[in-house]
């Protein structure tokens, strides 16, 4: 959530308190389960046995900013310093950039779409070495940082929608609705994972996806509010003898209505480009047999595991209750 990284503003505060699990922890986990079961049966059931794992630790690089000062700009890149929309022109390559750039520059405005190239060189080296903590950790890592990649208001200077008076834009967008409206986001994808033979541009294509987005979101936002007042579209909380302000969920739906399917669309977008980033990784580093390293694979194991793949397709891993990242109480809001 890149917003924290500028400074908490009064209005976000409690969006924070409320989404403390919340692209968003809801979507960084979901993403991630979503993942496992788009990939090839020879690494399939390495990766779900070690689901809860791969799901727990999904927000773990947010949670390393509150230790690393260096962590924060990993998640984000503010596309206008670098570049104009209509004439895209980042170097595809971290060096080629520092060169252009400076490297001072990339750390103040961010990096996202190299550190997911870092990151996947990282999970490589761990697959050729069968370092099993290793490749657990940076594939949950490697999760997120692709899923931040994926949220538009983590490519642009207008992260809160700050500078266009549309403050806690970003909180509403990555962690409010999904949280509400997530029992109606299709949770299903016929994608399997496929090899990138180059994933800096395949993850540079993601980022300018989602700045592309980035006007429409704010349009909307301005168009819906003109139907609420402010009593309906605010609502006041006293925390700890402090005002905070933050959406009601009556304009969060309506909103999220006039942004159509866009937001669903991300998530599983986030999914799909995970499942061919861990693929990638494993035949990059020459598709070591991974049978040796699953725990007393058995058929309930494997029964199980069907039955997930058959609810994933069927879009009922919610209804089935198999979705981790909502196994805890639900969200709710006035």
């Amino acid at each position: 959530m890149y917003w924290i990284k500028k400074g908490l503003p009064v209005f976000c505060l409690s969006a924070l308190l409320v989404f403390c699990c919340s692209w968003g922890f809801l979507v960084h986990r979901t993403v991630n389960q979503l993942a496992i079961y788009e990939l090839p049966g020879e690494i399939l059931p390495f990766f779900y046995q070690h689901k809860e794992y791969l799901v727990s630790n999904a927000p773990r690089p947010d949670l390393r900013r509150n230790e690393d000062s260096t962590e924060a700009t990993r998640h984000f890149i503010d596309l206008e310093i670098f570049e104009n929309a209509s004439t895209p022109s980042m170097p595809l390559y971290w060096n080629d950039a520092v060169k252009k750039y400076t490297k001072d520059s990339l750390l103040k405005y961010g990096y996202v779409p190299y550190q997911v190239v870092f990151t996947l060189e990282k999970l490589t080296n761990a697959f050729k070495r069968q370092k099993i903590d290793s490749i657990l950790y940076y594939a949950a890592d490697l999760g997120h940082y692709i899923g931040d990649a994926n949220v538009p208001l983590h490519t642009t200077v207008n992260y809160d929608g700050q500078l266009t008076d549309q403050k806690g834009l970003h909180s509403l967008w990555e962690s409010m609705i999904p949280e509400i409206e997530i029992g109606n986001y299709q949770l299903s994808s016929e994608h399997k994972a496929s090899y990138l033979k180059n994933p800096a541009e395949a993850i540079w294509a993601a980022v300018r996806r989602s700045a592309s987005l980035v006007p429409e979101m704010l349009e909307k936002e301005k168009e819906v509010s003109k139907q609420f007042t402010d009593d309906q579209k605010y609502r006041i909380q006293i925390r700890r003898g402090k005002e905070s302000k933050s959406f009601t969920s009556a304009f969060a739906k309506a909103y999220a209505a006039s942004l159509h399917n866009s937001i669903n669309a991300q998530l599983l977008h986030s999914a799909d480009q995970i499942a061919d980033f861990w693929y990638t990784a494993w035949v990059d580093a020459g598709k070591p047999d991974m049978k040796p390293y699953l725990k007393d694979w058995s058929a309930e194991q494997d029964q199980q595991l069907r039955k997930e793949l058959e609810a994933f397709h069927s879009n009922k891993l919610l209804e089935n209750r198999l979705l981790l990242s909502k196994q805890a109480e639900p969200f709710s809001a006035n």
